[in-house]
């Protein structure tokens, strides 16, 4: 006999709670705070440049934030434990990103949005921090110039993916770093592009 969601009625005879699949009655706390984590993601708003406008559409009706536990944009730091550093970093705006960061509640986590956070764009001079990672720890890189709301949000799924199995957590507390991860444009903006046309 099989019962729903709870494993085969043999093993539970034989292991006990052991033999019971792993589901919300058996978990570990651990397991149960790192899922609620990942569903609740607060956001702080520091949009830079065009990217932003792309940050701003993500949370609109068509694509739909709330349905994820981000609704809300926090404008205080305080109450944010998501950064999306979305456009580019001037020197002057550096000293106030870390200020920001350091005022978050801790877990916190970084998003590059776009190749001018990530690494300075097309804008290789004295004035532009040349990649975000030199002030923050990021966690994950969203390419392209704007990447518009799809990359985005593919972005927050794979950190939610990473914040629920506490890898991004372990990590920070080995090293102080981000974990880096680059993902795939979503939005299919690169698609028509043909080299030498």
């Amino acid at each position: 006999m099989k019962l729903p969601g709870l494993g085969n009625s043999a093993d539970i005879a034989e292991f006990g709670l052991e033999g019971m699949e792993h589901n919300f009655l058996t978990g570990s706390i651990e397991s149960l705070v790192q899922w609620a984590r990942a569903r609740s993601c607060w956001p702080a708003t520091f949009g830079l440049a065009c990217c932003a406008i792309e940050m701003m559409a993500s949370g609109t009706a068509h694509y739909d934030l709330a349905r994820y536990g981000m609704e809300v944009f926090r404008a205080s730091p305080r109450q944010a434990d998501l950064m999306i550093v979305a456009g580019r970093v001037s020197q002057k705006m550096a000293p106030v990103l870390r200020q920001v960061y350091d005022q978050m509640m801790e877990p916190k986590w970084v998003i590059s949005m776009g190749v001018c956070a990530s690494s300075g764009g097309m804008f290789n001079n004295y004035a532009i921090v040349q990649g975000v990672d030199q002030i923050v720890p990021v966690d994950v890189y969203a390419p392209g110039c704007p990447p518009g709301p799809e990359t985005l949000m593919h972005a927050i799924f794979t950190l939610h993916e990473k914040i629920e199995t506490g890898e991004l957590t372990r990590r920070r507390e080995a090293t102080g770093a981000g974990a880096g991860l680059v993902i795939e444009q979503r939005d299919g903006q690169t698609a028509g592009l043909t080299i030498g046309a």
